[in-house]
């Protein structure tokens, strides 16, 4: 799928102007976090990941974790916007029985591939399925999604030492580092910093880039899917918090909050939506 840089621009403000609508429409929700990676749901779902929206369970298409299961709201307007369900379906989320719950369950929810919501654990469970085809002959990649914060966790790391170890193929970790997590900053939470040493030290090769910047992001995220052939490739996506709407960005505050009536419009008027409402 050949898609320029100025349509993948426009995918990210698109799914940007989605999760405003699903969070506003719901009344809770987190905001920072999926502003912050829509620029790679953008990238990823439509360039660089192997799909069928038809067929969702496609044995060979690429696999996508959100370990940051929070943040769902982004990969949910991502997945509707690739065409796995319609967009009107985002008003369901957060209701009883709807697909679309607060965090992603695979046994509910079209282009899932794995349920999240438990820090740290995305990684493990992507170099299971990395292994998983390895052995059966298949090249399917694998694409895991963290937050910076999430790096707290131990397991983040076990798996991490694991997959350099065993030099896992077909597998590319991504961290969206936006230098905000939910109490506070990163480096006064637990500095982790410098991340690209640590990998570098696990055997995993490291790229960096900014991740709010397509023409700098897209380039980046095609060499780890290819270098990801020889080994586990990690990309340090740097990011702000927030990103595109000026109240949220780098505000720890907007981690999660209510968006009221009066910041949806602000915040649609500044993501250039043509329709202020849903």
């Amino acid at each position: 799928m050949t898609v320029e840089i100025s349509e993948l621009e426009e995918k990210a403000r698109r799914i940007r102007e989605l999760v405003i609508r699903t969070v506003h429409h719901a009344g809770v929700g987190h905001v920072g976090g999926p502003l912050s990676m829509a620029d790679v749901m953008a990238a990823l779902y439509f360039r660089i990941l192997r799909l069928r929206p038809d067929e969702p369970n496609w044995e060979v298409r690429d696999r996508f974790i959100l370990s940051k299961g929070h943040s769902t709201s982004a990969w949910y307007a991502a997945l509707a916007e690739r065409g796995f369900f319609p967009v009107e379906h985002l008003k369901q989320m957060y209701r009883l029985n709807s697909p679309l719950q607060g965090h992603p369950d695979m046994k509910k929810t079209a282009g899932v591939d794995m349920s999240s919501g438990s820090l740290g654990q995305g990684l493990s469970a992507g170099i299971g399925m990395a292994i998983g085809a390895a052995h059966k002959g298949q090249d399917f990649r694998v694409f895991v999604l963290q937050g910076d914060g999430e790096c707290d966790e131990g397991q983040v790391w076990e798996a991490a030492l694991y997959g350099g170890h065993h030099q896992i193929r077909n597998l590319v970790l991504i961290i969206d580092c936006n230098r905000l997590q939910q109490t506070g900053r990163i480096e006064s939470t637990l500095n982790l910093d410098p991340l690209d040493e640590k990998l570098r030290a696990f055997r995993w090769t490291v790229l960096e880039c900014n991740g709010n910047q397509m023409s700098d992001l897209l380039p980046t995220l095609e060499r780890a899917r290819d270098l990801s052939a020889e080994g586990p490739v990690a990309v340090v996506s740097h990011t702000v918090k927030g990103h595109g709407v000026s109240f949220a960005a780098d505000r720890v505050e907007w981690h999660a909050k209510t968006i009221t009536d009066d910041l949806a419009r602000q915040a649609l008027e500044e993501l250039g939506a043509a329709d202020v409402n849903w």
